[in-house]
């Protein structure tokens, strides 16, 4: 999303005052002009960006031992490939970024995709679905380089192409799926496999909501619920409060 919508900003002015938290939103750059991977290079550069920051109000409010990346649907899938890069062995992201800590990754119902659909993604979507198979494929037809298949790294992070994850060091993810999203069984194999690679991660199922409700429905009852579970997420550590 955007901070120039209304909606997603009174998203934001929500967690920033409900968790509470200093929240910072950053715009990307957008295909079909800016394809792949540059929505996720400008992520890693709004990290950097942080680390660089001397203004005196944010170097007093904000907590930088305690950053949280976040992000909702594209921005979940950027938040994840920006954990990839800052936690890859001898990362130059993560050298640059010291001393700033992120102390957690937060992914709201990621948009990933693959070549080989999961059962949901094959099935006809409901009467008046606001995310189907066919709006996804046409997003990604926008935003991936040319030639390239739903199998590419920014797509499916556990692509041919796409590096393993296994030597990457993850702090604590929190991972969030819709229950009425097409692709929630996709999410929750993403989140499987690197829980299965030993990745400390949390996985939160909001069973009545549809795909990117933090956006769309910002005053919703399931946002409500979603912020209860992103302050229980960010307020612990280890297990304990």
């Amino acid at each position: 999303g955007t901070f120039s919508q209304t909606n997603f900003h009174a998203g934001c002015l929500r967690l920033a005052s409900e968790l509470p938290a200093v929240v910072i939103s950053a715009d990307y750059r957008l295909g079909p002009e800016h394809r792949l991977p540059a929505a996720i290079d400008d992520a890693a550069a709004a990290l950097s960006w942080l680390r660089e920051q001397r203004h005196p109000w944010l170097a007093e409010s904000a907590d930088f031992t305690r950053v949280f990346v976040a992000g909702e649907s594209s921005g979940a899938n950027m938040s994840h490939h920006v954990a990839v890069r800052h936690g890859s062995s001898g990362g130059q992201l993560a050298l640059a970024l010291a001393p700033l800590r992120v102390a957690g990754y937060l992914l709201l119902t990621p948009f990933f995709g693959g070549a080989v659909r999961t059962a949901a993604e094959e099935a006809a979507p409901p009467p008046g679905a606001p995310f189907t198979p066919e709006m996804a494929d046409k997003m990604w037809r926008l935003s991936l380089p040319a030639g390239a298949t739903m199998d590419h790294p920014a797509t499916n992070p556990f692509g041919p192409d796409s590096p393993a994850l296994g030597p990457v060091a993850f702090p604590r993810v929190l991972v969030v799926s819709a229950g009425r999203d097409f692709l929630h069984e996709r999410v929750l194999r993403y989140a499987a496999r690197l829980r299965e690679m030993g990745k400390p991660v949390e996985v939160a199922v909001l069973e009545g909501q549809e795909h990117a409700f933090f956006s769309r429905k910002p005053w919703s009852e399931g946002t409500d619920e979603l912020i209860r579970v992103v302050r229980r997420f960010v307020y612990t550590e280890n297990g304990e409060e």
